[in-house]
């Protein structure tokens, strides 16, 4: 088998349905909507969870629980990624987003402290666990809050 022999399972690709063209092509006039109606006009249709003015289900159902409007989310590094920099580097939220170990920086950066670390570093991040302080001064590197 070469790659020019390939080909889709029968059935897997199936050609889009052209409404509107015809009345022979089966899908004509209407173009399938029927006649008349909301759902026959532009733009008609109801939102997602409508259910004909009848109180809906996420009305129904009781709320529960509190929701905090100023919440902080943190992206997360464990120090075990932080072994793969340069002894005595300068680990910045900024310099973590281009080496590609934080994709997003959220509210900021915490810093936790799962695995080993073995390169002394100084490292500038918004939060740090304890075990994560304790383990990056003891391998000779510096933490600072920013």
């Amino acid at each position: 088998m070469k790659l020019h022999e390939l080909s889709s399972a029968p059935g897997a690709r199936k050609e889009r349905k052209r409404v509107g063209r015809g009345t022979s092509s089966g899908t004509g006039k209407t173009s399938g909507r029927g006649h008349k109606g909301q759902n026959a006009r532009s733009g008609g249709g109801v939102r997602p969870g409508f259910e004909g003015g009848q109180n809906p289900l996420y009305r129904r159902l009781p709320k529960r629980g509190f929701v905090n409007p100023t919440r902080k989310e943190y992206a997360i590094v464990n120090i075990e990624e932080l072994n793969s920099f340069a002894a005595d580097t300068e680990v910045t939220p900024q310099f973590l987003i281009e080496n590609g170990i934080v994709k997003d920086a959220k509210s900021g950066i915490k810093i936790l402290g799962n695995g080993e670390i073995n390169v002394k570093l100084t490292v500038k991040a918004n939060k740090f666990s304890q075990s994560a302080v304790e383990k990056i001064e003891a391998a000779g590197g510096k933490t600072e809050v920013i």
